[in-house]
């Protein structure tokens, strides 16, 4: 089996959100449904120094490009009360069968990304599938990795990746942080009473 998985370089990205929209477009996503999120990190101060002007004190600024990880073993999956949550056997990807899912939200409260949403109008669960469909017909990335002007994005196999960007979830850079591949490896499983 091949477990598919994406980079992401915070030091390329500008923030500009073209991967969350041509998701969100391509998909039609409702309002409040994002399968991919850019967020923004900064922090630090500014201070006024003996001239009158200021300067900067530790400031520093960055984004993350977060998306579901389609982790090697995900807790979303272990947790779903249905079976809704999947997890190809072929590609690592992990996908929600709208068909059995009950809208519960299991998956989400266990999900360490916070990737699946919950759409009102269906009643059921979204998150990002890496476009399995595209996939299967031949693509060869999903939109969010083509559509990325910086190219701050890419995908693969998680061999590959680990080949290309080297091993390891972050490293700290600077005031950012470089995020680097990461399925994650552990399984949060919640309790339920009988």
């Amino acid at each position: 089996m091949a477990q598919y998985a994406f980079y992401f370089d915070s030091n390329k990205c500008s923030g500009c959100k073209t991967c969350q929209v041509a998701c969100k477009e391509t998909y039609k996503l409702p309002v409040n449904n994002l399968y991919r999120k850019v967020l923004n990190y900064q922090g630090g101060t500014w201070e006024l120094n003996e001239a009158g002007s200021y300067v900067p004190n530790g400031v520093f600024g960055y984004f993350v490009s977060m998306a579901c990880n389609h982790c090697v073993d995900p807790a979303c999956v272990a947790n779903c009360p249905t079976g809704a949550m999947q997890k190809d056997e072929e590609t690592g990807i992990v996908w929600t069968d709208h068909e059995v899912c009950i809208g519960c939200k299991t998956c989400q409260t266990v999900c360490p990304y916070d990737a699946p949403t919950y759409d009102d109008e269906a009643g059921y669960m979204l998150k990002c599938d890496m476009c399995k469909a595209e996939l299967e017909a031949g693509g060869s990335k999903p939109l969010c990795v083509t559509g990325c002007p910086m190219r701050a994005l890419d995908f693969g196999t998680r061999e590959d990746m680990i080949a290309q960007y080297g091993e390891g979830d972050t490293r700290r850079t600077g005031g950012g942080a470089t995020a680097r591949w990461s399925p994650c490896r552990r399984t949060r499983r919640i309790r339920t009473s009988s």
